[in-house]
C-alpha cells in the first residue's frame, strides 16, 4: 500500500511542477524567450557535433518552439494526473520522467534548481518501483538520507560563521530568495530563538537521517521530525514542490520491507532492480567520497560520473550552505528620455516597500528567482541582458514577468537601467505606523542606462542573438 501512496503523491508533485511551467516556459525559453532553447542546442550541435544528442537528452530537438514546450507541459500534467488516479504502470511513470527531463535539459539556467533534480531522481526510481517494492524502498529511504544529511553537512562544511554560531536564522527569513508574510513574523522573534531552531534544523538533518535505517518505532520519530522542519520551511518560504516531495518521500519509513521476491520467484524485473541498486550505491558513494574527501576517485568510476551527468539519476544536495546576511535587490527602470524613470514591478520578488511578501508556493516563478541570484552577481549574465534586451523592444514575453500596474499605458522604453537596493524588513512599530513590510537603502547602480543602438536583423518583433546595446 505504502509504495501505491508514494505514486499518487509523486503524480501530485509531477502535475505541480508542470502546471507551474506552463505559462512561463515559452516565455523563458520559446522561441521569443529570454534564452531560447533553439540556440542553446543549436550551439551544442555546432560545439560538439553529434555528442550533443546525448550531453542534452531532450524532446526539444523536435522541435524547440514554445508552444511544443506549453504541449509537453501539458501531456506531462495528463499524465500525472492519471499517475494521481492510480494508473502507475512503469511506462507511465518513464514517459513522465523523459518530458520533464526535456524541459529540464533545455531550461538552462532557469531548471537548474535542487528539487528539479530531486524529482529527475525520484521519478527515475519511482519507474521500478512496481517491479520490486521491497527493495526499491531501500533506495528511496537512501535517497532522504543523502538529501537530509548533505544539507546538513553542506552548511558545516562550508564554513560559514552563521551556520557554526547558529546565528542563520536571523538572516534567513529576510534574505531567502522569496519570502511571504510568515517570514516576516519569523523574522521578529529574539535570537534565542531562532538559534534553537537552527539547532533543530542541524538535529534534523545530520542525526535524524541515521534513524531512517534503525526499527520501525525509530523510523516513525524520524519521519516525524523531517516532516515537521519540512512542514515549517514551507509554511516560512516559498520552496515550490520541495517541501512537499521530501514528505512524500518519508511515506517509506514507516514501511516494513522485505526483499523476498514476489512469490519466491526472482523475475527480470527483479534482475533491472538490483542492477539499478548496484549502480546507485557506485555512483552516490563515489559522490559522497569525493564531497567529503576532496580527493579524485579511479579513472573509470570518474568516466561512469561523466557518462551519466546528462540524467540526473544519482544527485548531490545541500541548500543554503552558505547564507547571505544581506538582502540586495535589483530595480529595473524604464525611461523616454533618460531623466523621468519608472519602477518596473515583478509579480512576485520585492519590490514596492509597502506591498507585502506574498505566498507563492507550490508555483515557482522562474525568473523572479533568478533575480535574487542575479543581485549577488554582476550584470552580464546572459539570460539578464537578453531580458532587458526584450524589455528594450517592448516584448510580450519580458511583459509577461511584470505586474500589469507597472505597464500600464506605457510605451516601450528607449532606456533601461538597474539599481540596486539593500533590503531590510520593518520592525513591528514601523510597520504598524507606515504599513511598509520592508525599508530599502540604494547601494548604487547596477545596470548604466542603455539603449537599442541597432537591429542587426532589421526587425523590430523578435530577440536577437546578439543584440546591440549602447550605454
Amino acid at each position: 500500500m505504502t509504495p501505491f501512496v508514494f505514486l499518487r503523491l509523486l503524480g501530485v508533485v509531477y502535475l505541480i511542477a508542470f502546471l507551474s511551467l506552463y505559462p512561463q516556459v515559452a516565455h523563458l525559453i520559446g522561441e521569443h524567450g529570454i534564452l531560447p532553447a533553439a540556440d542553446y542546442l543549436r550551439y551544442l550541435r555546432r560545439t560538439i557535433g553529434a555528442r550533443a544528442y546525448y550531453s542534452a537528452p531532450t524532446l526539444l530537438w523536435l522541435n524547440a518552439g514554445g508552444a511544443f514546450m506549453k504541449a509537453l507541459c501539458a501531456a506531462g500534467a495528463a499524465l500525472s494526473i492519471a499517475v494521481t488516479s492510480g494508473f502507475t504502470k512503469p511506462p507511465l511513470l518513464a514517459a513522465l520522467w523523459v518530458l520533464y527531463l526535456s524541459l529540464f535539459t533545455a531550461g538552462q539556467v532557469f531548471l537548474s534548481y535542487q528539487w528539479d533534480v530531486l524529482l529527475l531522481e525520484s521519478g527515475f526510481l519511482a519507474i521500478f518501483l512496481p517491479l520490486w517494492p521491497g527493495a526499491v524502498v531501500w533506495l528511496f529511504r537512501w535517497l532522504l538520507f543523502r538529501l537530509m544529511f548533505l544539507s546538513g553537512t553542506a552548511k558545516l562544511l562550508s564554513g560559514d560563521p552563521a551556520w557554526r554560531n547558529l546565528t542563520a536564522l536571523c538572516f534567513h527569513y529576510e534574505t531567502q530568495p522569496l519570502p511571504n508574510r510568515l517570514s516576516w513574523y519569523m523574522h521578529q522573534l529574539p535570537a534565542w530563538f531562532q538559534k534553537l531552531s537552527t539547532l533543530f534544523m542541524f538535529f534534523v538533518e545530520l542525526a535524524a537521517p541515521f534513524l531512517y535505517f534503525g526499527p520501525r518505532p525509530l523510523r516513525l520519530w524520524a519521519a516525524g521530525a523531517t516532516i515537521l522542519l519540512q512542514t515549517l520551511i514551507q509554511l516560512t518560504g516559498n520552496y515550490t514542490f520541495f517541501n512537499l516531495l521530501s514528505m512524500a518521500l518519508c511515506v517509506f519509513l514507516p514501511m516494513r520491507t522485505s526483499f523476498d521476491a514476489d512469490g519466491g520467484i526472482f523475475t527480470a524485473g527483479h534482475a533491472v532492480v538490483l542492477v539499478l541498486a548496484m549502480l546507485i550505491a557506485v555512483v552516490s558513494t563515489c559522490r559522497l567520497w569525493i564531497t567529503f574527501t576532496g580527493r579524485t576517485i579511479p579513472k573509470p568510476l570518474s568516466e561512469l560520473l561523466s557518462a551519466l551527468a546528462p540524467f540526473p539519476i544519482v544527485n548531490n544536495y545541500g541548500l543554503f550552505a552558505v547564507m547571505t546576511t544581506e538582502r540586495w535587490e535589483i530595480i529595473i527602470e524604464g525611461s523616454q528620455d533618460g531623466v523621468n524613470w519608472r519602477e518596473y514591478e515583478f509579480k512576485y520578488k520585492p519590490g514596492d516597500i509597502h506591498r507585502a511578501p506574498c505566498f507563492v508556493a507550490p508555483h515557482q516563478p522562474r525568473l523572479d528567482w533568478q533575480m535574487w541570484f542575479a543581485a549577488l552577481s554582476p550584470y552580464y549574465n546572459v539570460w539578464f541582458v537578453n531580458f532587458i534586451v526584450l524589455l528594450l523592444q517592448g516584448s510580450p514575453s519580458a511583459q509577461s514577468f511584470l505586474r500589469h500596474s507597472s505597464l500600464a499605458g506605457a510605451d516601450p522604453p528607449k532606456y533601461i537601467r538597474a539599481l540596486l537596493y539593500q533590503y531590510q524588513f520593518t520592525d513591528a512599530k514601523t510597520k504598524m505606523a507606515t504599513g511598509a513590510w520592508w525599508k530599502r537603502s540604494l547601494l548604487g547602480e547596477y545596470l548604466p542606462p542603455l539603449t537599442l543602438s541597432q537591429n542587426i536583423y532589421g526587425r523590430e518583433d523578435l530577440p536577437q542573438e546578439n543584440p546591440v546595446l549602447s550605454a
